[in-house]
């Protein structure tokens, strides 16, 4: 936790009678929704908490995500253009231009300057979404200019992809060092230090703070009365990537030990409606196909097995509902955090990794089968309660007491 000299060097007294949203939150989801459900779950913690926040979303719509009571601002949304990165589209598909940029850039300072946070909370910045710097440059220098002050904290996951070139590391260190207070790495140091992907990392050890890994809390929740029990699921995050592992699971129920178990399917929103389609008509009595639910959390406490992709929010919640669980992380295009995380995990019997580059019906069908006769157990010092722990440190950053009015 934070230390007294930490403290008293972040302590930001204001006048009573200021009115003031403890935290704003900015969120840029490029591709897959990883990113904001994660970003969702912190929010209601927070909420939670007794902090105030403004959600500032900058993404496509993501349906049912569920920001509790937070007071949420959409920008003009901005996707990318494939899994490489290369360009952002907007609404409409076309690439944005520097009146567009302009225009967003505007808008979130004037939400900063309308909200007046004590502390603002930028997922990934600086050490992803260097696209968007266009506007979040003009934000912390707004920060740093405003009449009022506010703490600026960066919000990254564990893992990191492939180190950038020498001049993008330089970059972020100094990004870190002229405007952030803290970073906020939500994950665990004892299983993967955030130096293990992200080395110079030693040159900012003393702004890093970690929460453990955040878990929507819902896993915790009551099970469907129904639906998953003692069913195979099959989930593919957003769907925006999810075509390999739903045509080599089609192929591998007819081959695994489950055969004669319901098979359900779990496509997310990004896969387009004709593709969904596709495989929607191929459902039978022991085979579902349908789009992601805002309960899956409740349906992996029922299952027989689960099977999905590696992004960070799904691997910490199969590893908390205590099913049995084959990963097969996504790797295509510059991505390398799922597959580091899942052979990490799956060192240590926590999961069955599944790699997507050779994936084949068969090589699934043996993983289920792998699964079944090996008993899986989450990593013994496995810190997940990073949602509650990231309320906590930031009222402590803020000196409020958590939870003081329940």
């Amino acid at each position: 936790m934070i230390s007294e000299a930490t403290r008293s060097k972040t302590k930001n007294p204001e006048k009573p009678q200021e009115k003031r949203i403890d935290v704003l939150f900015y969120v840029q989801h490029l591709l897959g929704i990883g990113h904001q459900k994660r970003a969702a779950t912190l929010t209601r913690a927070m909420n939670k908490a007794g902090l105030s926040v403004a959600f500032v979303s900058g993404g496509m719509e993501v349906p049912g995500l569920d920001t509790g009571s937070a007071k949420l601002y959409q920008l003009d949304p901005v996707r990318a253009d494939g899994i490489l990165f290369t360009k952002l589209l907007d609404k409409n598909d076309q690439p944005i231009d520097k009146a567009f940029k302009a225009k967003r850039a505007q808008e979130l300072v004037e939400i900063y300057h309308k909200t007046k946070p004590r502390l603002v909370l930028l997922e990934m910045f600086p050490f992803g979404r260097r696209q968007m710097r266009f506007e979040l440059i003009p934000l912390l220098e707004a920060a740093q200019t405003s009449e009022f002050s506010s703490k600026i904290i960066s919000s990254v996951r564990d893992i990191l992809v492939k180190a950038p070139k020498a001049e993008r590391i330089t970059e972020m260190l100094s990004w870190v060092d002229t405007h952030f207070d803290h970073v906020l790495i939500h994950g665990d140091q004892n299983l993967i230090p955030f130096d293990k992907t992200f080395h110079p990392a030693r040159h900012i050890a003393d702004k890093i703070l970690y929460s453990g890994y955040v878990v929507d809390e819902k896993v915790d929740g009551t099970p469907h009365p129904t639906d998953g029990i003692d069913e195979v699921l099959v989930s593919t995050g957003g769907g925006a990537v999810s075509e390999r592992l739903i045509e080599a699971a089609l192929s591998a129920r007819k081959l695994s030990v489950l055969k004669e178990k319901r098979w359900r399917i779990l496509i997310g929103h990004s896969l387009p409606e004709e593709l969904f389609e596709k495989y929607r008509i191929q459902s039978d009595n022991n085979l579902i196909v349908e789009r992601s639910r805002p309960d899956f959390t409740s349906l992996l406490a029922n299952c027989a097995l689960s099977i999905s992709q590696g992004g960070y929010n799904t691997v910490m919640e199969v590893i908390r509902a205590g099913c049995p669980r084959v990963i097969v992380p996504y790797s295509g295009g510059l991505e390398t955090e799922q597959t580091l995380r899942a052979k990490l995990l799956s060192e240590q019997n926590a999961l069955t990794y599944v790699d997507e580059e050779n994936l084949t019906a068969e090589k699934l069908a043996t993983a289920i089968e792998k699964t079944l006769l090996n008993k899986q157990k989450p990593p013994s010092s496995l810190n997940t309660n990073g949602a509650e722990n990231t309320a906590t440190i930031l009222s402590d950053i803020l000196e409020i007491n958590p939870y003081e009015s329940f």
